[in-house]
């Protein structure tokens, strides 16, 4: 899949699942509960234990009907394995500019973490997709992307950090490209009892708060 074709399909999705779990199996269980309430995208970051086969498993599994990012990439080096493994796209909580000339060179998309209007800028003119605003709570959540367009209108942002089901429409309105959600969406409470239909019914609560946001803005 290409990457103009990958990051339309986030942008259309609007939100992107972070699976942090203990494990592999419990982090392919919360992919496939995302799957199943509505939303076939999710990150599985390189905190969870055997990461790399978890991706391989869900890549496996769903094709490109998932469309699987990697998570808590901090070098060129774990980007590439996990791409080898079937990520399509790439998410790190900072800017590291050999991950990016890496994503770039394999027509990756890559959201760096970046929070001051400085690393923002820098992580754009570096050849990011998109910048993962974070912690984007710690500046005000929406209001601090709303602020943020102001001065820079192109950039895409997908927030991470205070994004819920109350505040998702907030995050949209204020001009996100898509918001990256984890606790709040995947856990870990009901992970460990292994309540997947719970996660499942999250998942469509939050599909159908931005389904709704979307027909309006439409």
């Amino acid at each position: 899949m290409k990457a103009a074709a990958i990051l339309q399909q986030i942008k259309d999705i609007a939100i992107v699942p972070i699976v942090r779990t203990t494990d592999a199996e419990s982090a392919v269980r919360a992919v496939e509960a995302m799957d199943e309430g509505g939303i076939p995208c999710a990150e599985i970051t390189m905190t969870v234990k055997g990461a790399i086969k978890a991706l391989e498993r869900v890549a496996d599994r769903f094709g490109d009907r998932i469309l699987l990012g990697a998570g808590t990439v901090l070098d060129p080096e774990t980007a590439r394995a996990c791409m080898l493994a079937g990520a399509n796209f790439f998410v790190t909580p900072s800017l590291n500019l050999a991950t990016v000339e890496l994503a770039k060179r394999y027509s990756k998309p890559i959201f760096p973490g970046a929070l001051t209007p400085t690393e923002i800028v820098t992580a754009w003119s570096a050849g990011a997709d998109g910048i993962k605003v974070f912690p984007c709570s710690a500046l005000g959540g929406a209001k601090y992307i709303k602020a943020l367009k102001g001065p820079f209108p192109d950039i895409e942002f997908v927030p991470t950090g205070g994004v819920n089901i109350e505040t998702v429409s907030d995050f949209l309105a204020a001009g996100c490209s898509a918001v990256g959600v984890g606790s709040e969406l995947i856990d870990a409470k009901i992970i460990a009892e292994r309540r997947y239909d719970a996660l499942v019914d999250r998942a469509r609560q939050f599909r159908q708060k931005i389904t709704d946001f979307q027909s309006k803005a439409a």
